[in-house]
């Protein structure tokens, strides 16, 4: 069976996307916030109601004032309460549309966190191969812009765009009854063309700001990749270097960027015309009314009132529409990365893993990482509870392969694994991890304290039992000679620890989990000798009495192993204790001789290297400098 190809999630319309959010805003089993979507929907109504108001009590007032409406009285009765209603009608539609904000807010706050928290879950939930193929700078600015677009759409989409629209017809309809037909019709014309104009010019302008996006995303991405790996940047002394790629991703930006804002120039301009030659011509049309007695003067301003009251949201409603469209690309963006599918899935009727003692058994193995290259070819063995398995062979030949199969990190394309006499695939992901410890060769921590990445084998630990931890793990000493103990913060990555200080913290944590099965890859592989042994010691401590599975590229850290497996062209080639595997002088002594012969001219050339130090050193002293620079 050949690896699962890559999952190609298929892009959709806005319209899927609105459906994917509108369960959020109407959650199953929340009657308090069904509720408050009710009730801002309502205070929504009743502030634009409010709002088409306002230009009718100005209207009559003006006409009030008029020399038709007796001078006296308009001054002293009637354009009193006018202008009192006027500015009561104000007050009660901003008020009601503040408070249909306030009723709103818990809504969409749930919503953003709901769905950031589903995103994050099922982000932990997809493969291995997904998160290699991923780059996190560019996934997070994924997330990031999603979360944003979200809290968008929901701010402008329900309390902009649709109230705007509602208002809009509100207005006809008033000017239709009011006055007549030509003056609805040429409201709706020009709005309708202002939309048009800006749904079609926006569309057109949009490849701009997503090519925009992608250089923000690109830039943002090697930005963190050169942060993270400060140290490597350092020791090639490529600064330059990395300058230069920033900066060509920059300069992109740059011209995308530039592109984006004058397109935006352009349709801020034609949204200008339209919305003048409307108002316009609405205009000319009531001061005809006005001089042919058809109208009067507060028939004028009210029209005049009522088309700067819409064209105000409307000019808004561009960029409204603008970042409503980004928005809701954004939001697709973080919605397929909810779609992507799962490679390693738990099993409908997945359960539990039960106790046991630990034992581990491989049968017939096969796997690989893509279609055309095989890593495990047939590969059987098997770990009797407690006892020690060492795996050793030739890079590439399938050792971490064995490691990442057994925590599920990938499934086998054919063959058993089975722990307990269970074949994990048929117990829970959780539960199998929960079995299992690992101290890795490269150990990641959190920048955060040592007690916290200690204790982040099992989090509700006490504080005794953390420090027990360390203490078998011999690193409490070392911690509590440092000003802060164990509230000592680590760095990004644990780069503030040394590489014994944190697989000391790292053998720590996994005692803490207290697993049935250890695995051990390459954990000391990348440290001096000196600090090998020591943590060679701290891990015998661990391993006794737990299935022990040992990857390593030094042999010398495997020889107390119960057994040895040899792993060639992914394939078991020996397998046998320490002794049985020399006495063969098969592929296992040959290793260990070539490493053997390594290791003493290492030995040798450091000898050298001392001896002819000490003799410049003694050579220096026995020579007196013709002048003293001290006392001259």
């Amino acid at each position: 069976m050949p690896a699962p190809a890559p999952t190609v999630v298929p892009p959709r319309g806005h319209l899927q996307t609105l459906r994917t959010l509108a369960p959020y805003l109407w959650p199953k089993g929340e009657t308090g916030l069904r509720a408050r979507v009710v009730v801002a929907l309502g205070l929504m109504l009743l502030a634009k109601g409010a709002n088409v108001l306002v230009p009718l009590v100005y209207a009559r007032a003006v006409d009030a004032l008029g020399p038709k409406g007796g001078a006296a009285a308009a001054l002293v009765t009637v354009p009193v309460a006018l202008v009192v209603g006027y500015g009561l009608l104000r007050i009660t539609s901003s008020w009601f549309a503040e408070l249909r904000d306030a009723v709103f807010t818990r809504v969409q706050a749930r919503a953003g966190r709901v769905i950031a928290l589903q995103v994050f879950r099922h982000l932990h939930a997809l493969s291995l191969r997904f998160h290699l193929d991923r780059q996190t700078g560019g996934m997070s600015r994924v997330i990031e812009r999603g979360t944003r677009g979200i809290n968008f759409v929901l701010d402008f989409m329900l309390f902009n765009i649709i109230p705007t629209l509602i208002e809009i017809l509100f207005v006809a309809g008033i000017l239709w009854g009011m006055f007549s037909f030509s003056f609805a019709a040429v409201t709706l014309l020009t709005i309708g063309l202002y939309i048009g104009f800006t749904l079609v010019f926006t569309d057109w302008r949009l490849r701009f700001r997503r090519a925009m996006n992608e250089m923000d995303q690109e830039a943002n991405t090697k930005a963190i990749d050169s942060l993270l790996n400060y140290e490597t940047v350092k020791y090639f002394g490529n600064e330059k270097h990395e300058e230069r790629r920033y900066d060509a991703t920059l300069a992109r930006y740059e011209h995308a960027y530039t592109r984006s804002e004058v397109t935006l120039n352009y349709l801020n301009m034609g949204q200008a015309a339209i919305i003048a030659l409307g108002l316009t011509a609405v205009m000319l049309m009531a001061a005809q009314g006005v001089a042919a007695g058809r109208m009067s003067v507060g028939d004028f301003v009210l029209v005049n009132t009522y088309l700067i009251q819409l064209y105000l949201p409307l000019n808004f409603l561009g960029f409204v529409y603008r970042e409503l469209k980004q928005g809701l690309v954004d939001m697709e963006a973080m919605f397929t990365l909810m779609r992507e599918q799962q490679e390693v899935a738990d099993a409908p009727d997945a359960r539990p893993l039960a106790a046991g003692p630990g034992a581990l058994e491989f049968r017939d193995v096969r796997f690989g990482y893509r279609p055309d290259r095989t890593i495990l070819k047939g590969v059987s063995f098997h770990v009797p509870a407690g006892r020690t398995l060492a795996i050793v062979g030739p890079t590439g030949a399938g050792k971490s392969t064995i490691s990442r199969l057994l925590f599920r990190f990938y499934d086998t394309q054919s063959g058993e694994i089975l722990l307990d006499g269970q074949e994990i695939r048929g117990v829970t992901q959780e539960s199998l991890r929960h079995a299992i410890g690992v101290v890795p060769q490269d150990t990641v921590l959190f920048n955060d304290t040592i007690r916290y990445n200690i204790a982040y084998g099992r989090p509700d630990a006490s504080d005794a039992e953390v420090e027990q931890a360390a203490k078998l793990a011999q690193v409490h000493d070392f911690v509590l000679r440092l000003p802060d103990g164990y509230d000592t913060r680590v760095g990004e990555r644990g780069l503030k620890l040394s590489g014994g200080e944190k697989q000391r913290v790292a053998i720590a944590r996994t005692i803490l989990k207290n697993p049935r099965v250890l695995i051990l890859d390459e954990a000391t592989s990348a440290l001096d000798t000196r600090t090998e042994q020591e943590i060679q010691a701290a891990l015998r401590d661990v391993s006794r009495g737990r299935t022990t599975l040992v990857i390593a590229h030094r042999l010398s850290t495997v020889v107390e192993a119960d057994e040895i497996i040899v792993l060639a062209d992914g394939q078991v080639a020996e397998r046998g204790s320490h002794t049985v595997l020399m006495a063969e002088d098969g592929v296992y002594a040959q290793m260990w001789r070539r490493q053997s012969e390594a290791v003493a001219a290492a030995e040798a050339a450091a000898r050298a290297q001392a001896a002819a130090i000490a003799a410049g050193v003694e050579a220096g002293a026995g020579r007196r400098p013709a002048h003293d620079p001290v006392t001259g």
